[in-house]
């Protein structure tokens, strides 16, 4: 059976409160039941004291038998009468073998002796600091109820065998005070935990409906609707913190799933557009459409658009590579002229047509970079390839690469009609291509750039465009000159799913 936090936290408190109420009552219990022993014995005793003092002066000769010995005892018990009934105690007296001699009132007394055993635990506690035999109970069977008794030894004045007193108070007065202690506590500790109940269920309330709007809000998240957020829960307290972390982890998602929808429909784009124009010029050459003679020109520019289709798939597989740590970098020190020369020259042809003039590439200079070569390779093509693209017929490609402290900074700067400064923020983000900014006709998928920016950050650098719109376009990264210590990390940005440990480069 499911069980709310409600009905826990209430039985649990509710648990707790009869426990300690009732562990509060024993202990008061028992407290006051040794307090009341102890006043009744203090009682008894000086009862006792006054009876035995006045025992002593006639209980000379009191054996006798004669009417001498008769006016004793009719003296003695109506004193002890007049004590008994001043302190509403009762009190006998027995001789040395425990035989019942004179007794303020008999009702209680079962018998007319007391057992020997008895006598002797009172002589023994005679011999002790007190002086006196406590007890409670049936005095060995000699009562028919349970009594407090104060006993002691009564000497003669010669120091010889004489008589024994008790004291006794009956023990029904303590069953009256227990049953009153225990009507008046119960009563007491309802009205307690009746109004400890009403309290707990207003603060759980109160703790409670924050969690029901996080649950409630929660499950509406789990069913897909990604916008729900908790409203209404403020303070500086563990469930106000528990909200603001499902509405940041809810917005957080919320972005992702943004992302992810706007990324997939941006690949059913991609695709669709060379696959669409690929049906076309097939379906043209067979049905007819197309003369023969135009075929093979038709056919060159399928074959164009089934690289792009490659390409694309082969980009979104470095990427995919990138963010799930699949490539391991292996950084070492290379010559950063020598990539960029290599590039330049498998782009050779593609420059030449487009009448670009290339500048600054050098193979005198030596600036070694801590890197993966793979990785660079990739970068460096990649800005190269977008340089290409970009740049009129006629128009300059400029390589530079200066050393900055531990970093190198390498520039690709091509000119043309640059980037719209609207855009710069934009243009390494997935499949964002600004072709109206640049005035050029669309080419690429817009992933280039993007994984740049991942390669260079992995590299443990940074990457930055630069423009002035109408003349020139620059791209700039930096890559470290020098081993990383041991607890240097490379990492993606923050903008970027981190990879476990590299990429995969074509």
């Amino acid at each position: 059976m499911r069980k709310s936090i409600s009905v826990a936290f209430f039985s649990t408190v509710a648990t707790l409160m009869i426990l300690g109420v009732a562990v509060m009552g024993l202990s008061q219990l028992v407290l006051f039941s040794r307090y009341f022993a102890q006043e009744r014995f203090a009682t008894l005793d000086d009862v006792g004291d006054l009876a035995a003092r006045t025992a002593t002066y006639v209980w000379d000769g009191l054996e006798a038998e004669d009417e001498k010995s008769s006016a004793r005892l009719e003296a003695i018990l109506g004193k002890v009468d007049l004590i008994g009934q001043s302190a509403n105690v009762y009190l006998f007296f027995t001789d040395s073998a425990g035989r019942v001699i004179l007794a303020s009132n008999s009702d209680h007394l079962t018998g007319e002796s007391v057992p020997a055993a008895l006598l002797e635990e009172v002589t023994e506690a005679a011999g002790e600091d007190s002086g006196v035999y406590h007890e409670m109970g049936r005095l060995g069977g000699a009562f028919d109820e349970r009594f407090y008794v104060s006993a002691r030894p009564i000497l003669r004045r010669d120091g010889g065998p004489g008589a024994y007193l008790f004291v006794c108070a009956s023990g029904q007065m303590l069953e009256a005070f227990v049953a009153r202690f225990g009507s008046n506590f119960l009563l007491s500790a309802c009205l307690m935990l009746i109004c400890a109940s009403v309290l707990t269920m207003f603060l759980m309330r109160n703790l409670t409906e924050p969690l029901h709007r996080i649950s409630e809000a929660a499950q509406k998240f789990g069913g897909g609707d990604f916008s729900v957020r908790v409203e209404d829960v403020d303070g500086d307290g563990e469930i106000a913190d528990l909200a603001r972390t499902f509405n940041t982890m809810a917005a957080n998602l919320q972005e992702i799933d943004s992302s992810r929808g706007q990324f997939m429909g941006n690949i059913a784009h991609e695709l669709r557009t060379p696959m669409t124009t690929i049906k076309g010029f097939i379906d043209g050459i067979l049905d007819g459409t197309i003369p023969p003679e135009l075929q093979n020109h038709y056919l060159q520019l399928v074959s164009q658009e089934t690289g792009r289709l490659a390409r694309l798939v082969q980009n979104m597989l470095d990427l995919s590579k990138l963010e799930s740590g699949e490539y391991q970098v292996n950084a070492r020190m290379f010559n950063i002229w020598e990539t960029l020369t290599g590039v330049a020259l498998s782009a050779e042809q593609r420059i030449n047509d487009g009448q670009i003039e290339l500048e600054g590439l050098t193979m005198d200079e030596r600036v070694l970079v801590y890197a993966d070569p793979d990785l660079i390779h990739q970068v460096a093509y990649n800005l190269l390839d977008n340089a290409i693209k970009f740049t009129p017929p006629g128009g300059t490609i400029r390589f530079s690469v200066e050393k900055l402290g531990p970093e190198a900074e390498i520039a690709i700067w091509n000119s043309g009609q640059g980037i719209a400064p609207e855009a710069l923020p934009f243009v390494f983000d997935r499949f964002y291509k600004e072709d109206k900014s640049r005035g050029l006709h669309a080419r690429g998928a817009g992933l280039g750039l993007h994984i740049c920016k991942v390669l260079v950050n992995l590299s443990g650098g940074q990457i930055r465009a630069e423009s002035k719109q109408g003349e020139w376009c620059r791209f700039v990264f930096t890559l470290p000159v020098e081993v990383p210590g041991r607890g240097d990390l490379l990492k993606l940005s923050d903008d970027t799913t981190q990879p476990g440990s590299g990429a995969a480069a074509r």
